[in-house]
């Protein structure tokens, strides 16, 4: 799994075979969120059953708050056979730090 900063990983708008992940809870995805994700909560008990429905030939980017969940989704998604994936490195922290702004 590659983990990227916001500039490196804001690419993945350009790339028509890339799937946005947002692994936060709903109330946060509901809050605010990265427009196209898909949100399935890291700590949902239905997690990986979810996830085994995604394309795992697709390049994946996966965000959460800060980094951390994403990151550990990521390493599991790669244990999955995803083909690529990658994180944002400080979640939407960072995001909204330097995108939306």
């Amino acid at each position: 799994m590659e983990n990227l900063n916001v500039n490196a990983w804001v690419n993945f708008k350009d790339n028509e075979d890339a799937f946005l992940l947002d692994v936060r809870t709903a109330e946060e995805f509901n809050e605010g969120h990265i427009k196209g994700a898909k949100n399935i909560d890291i700590f949902s008990p239905n997690f990986q059953a979810e996830v085994e429905k995604l394309d795992k030939t697709k390049d994946t980017y996966i965000v959460c708050r800060s980094g951390g969940r994403s990151a550990s989704a990521g390493n599991a998604m790669e244990t999955m056979g995803f083909k690529k994936v990658s994180n944002l490195d400080g979640g939407m922290m960072a995001w909204m730090g330097e995108v939306e702004n």
